[in-house]
Order: structure tokens, then sequence, then C-alpha cells
């Protein structure tokens, strides 16, 4: 996937459905969740967008759409995006290595850009921990430290040197991963089931049209997206730059 493309995957896709929608909506956490579930297996911005496509193809012939109704949720294209990714899978298969482009010396972010996204992040990290200092406070300590780490990567991004965005990319994953994990656990219980009722209500129109693989892994995306809003806690990955 190319570099820009890699790094603005949500904002290409989502974009994208407003267009084929003909209106400039928000996207649902669950539409969030999608393709977040999306871009952890990979699927490359072709194969969802060509899904897509399909999916609105397939609803305009249907008998909802004669009924003026409008195709609301990604949900719906879950099933064709994984088809056009299976497709462009065995596309590629047998057609040799491929010889890599070379790398363009653009970046697709400022240094500014970077530095004041890392920077609020960390910001907001800190206000987190202080609303959890009294109630939680080994939760705030990990969140103080998750600042700290951020505040580490700032001389990188300011190095005169090549910035290297996938090494920056997995130090702001491996942080938010061990953030998930431990808001997973301090989340209370009333909270939980508030984002699980929650959940069951958005997924409720489309479990059946999905494999037990996939409620699973989009279920992990929601609950992670839901509960990092209950604590305050910023995505840190790059995707969530734009």
């Amino acid at each position: 996937m190319e570099t820009f493309n890699y790094f603005n995957y949500f904002t290409e896709i989502e974009e994208y459905f407003w267009q084929k929608r003909g209106a400039h909506l928000l996207v649902s956490p669950l539409d969030w969740a999608i393709v977040e579930t999306w871009q952890k297996a990979g699927i490359p911005v072709a194969a969802v967008l060509k899904g897509i496509d399909r999916a609105f193809e397939s609803w305009n012939r249907s008998k909802r759409a004669a009924g003026g109704r409008q195709l609301k949720s990604l949900a719906y294209c879950v099933d064709a995006v994984l088809d056009a990714a299976e497709e462009a899978q065995e596309a590629s298969a047998g057609t040799g290595p491929q010889v890599p482009s070379p790398k363009s010396n653009a970046e697709p972010f400022s240094r500014v850009e970077l530095r004041k996204y890392v920077e609020r992040n960390a910001a907001r990290l800190r206000a987190a921990a202080e609303k959890q200092r009294t109630k939680l406070p080994q939760l705030a300590g990990r969140l103080d430290d998750a600042a700290v780490k951020l505040d580490d990567a700032l001389p990188l991004i300011d190095s005169p040197a090549a910035l290297d965005l996938e090494d920056l990319e997995r130090r702001m994953t491996v942080l938010e991963e061990k953030l998930s994990a431990s808001l997973a656990a301090d989340a209370d219980d009333n909270a939980m089931l508030s984002i699980r009722r929650e959940m069951d209500r958005s997924l409720a129109p489309y479990r059946r049209k999905m494999s037990a693989e996939q409620l699973a892994q989009l279920e992990r995306q929601y609950l992670q997206k839901r509960t990092f809003e209950h604590f305050g806690v910023p995505r840190l990955s790059l995707f969530y730059l734009t």
C-alpha cells in the first residue's frame, strides 16, 4: 500500500462512502470499527472502495432502495469488501515478485502536523490521568507514563534526518495496545455493560449477514473504540491524525 493511502486509510474510505451516499454525515462508531477491522486485516484501500461500489449497486437494485431507503452503514458493505479483497489477492498471486517503486522524498504529513498531533495526545492523556487520579490511581499512573513516552517521540519528529513513519507508527501502536489492555481492565462494570448494549443494538440488523469471525473482530474494535472514548483517552496511531 502506498504511504499516503496507508496513513490516510480511514479518511479515504470515509470520504468515498460520503460521496456514494450523497450526504456528508458523521460516520457511526460501528462504521469506524468496521474500517478498523479492514485496516488491521491489511485490506487495500482499492479493494475497500471496489467493495463499497458493489454494495451500493446491490442496494440500488433492492426493494429497500425502491422504497426510498438509503444505505446507512458500512456494515452492509462487509461481504462485498471481503470478496473484492479476495479477488485482489488471487489476481496478485502468481504474478511474480513485485519490484518496489522508489520511495518519494515527500512525507505524507508535515513535521508540524505530527508534532502537534503527538503533543495534543500527550496533553489529553495527562488530562485523562487527572480525572482518574483519585478513583483509579494506578490507571492514572499508566496514562502519565504513556504521555511521557509520547514526549520521548518528539525528538524523532524534530530530527533533521529522514523520518521513519513506519517505525513511529509501530511505537504508537504498541503504546495504544498497552493502554487498551489497561482501560479494559479498569473500566467499571456498568460502563462496559452500557457500551455492550449500545454495540448489540448497532450490530443487531447485521448479525445474520456476518460470520462468527467477522463479528468477533468487529466487536473487539467497537469495544476498544468506545472504551477509549469513555475514559477520554485519544487513539495514538497515525491513522487517526487526519
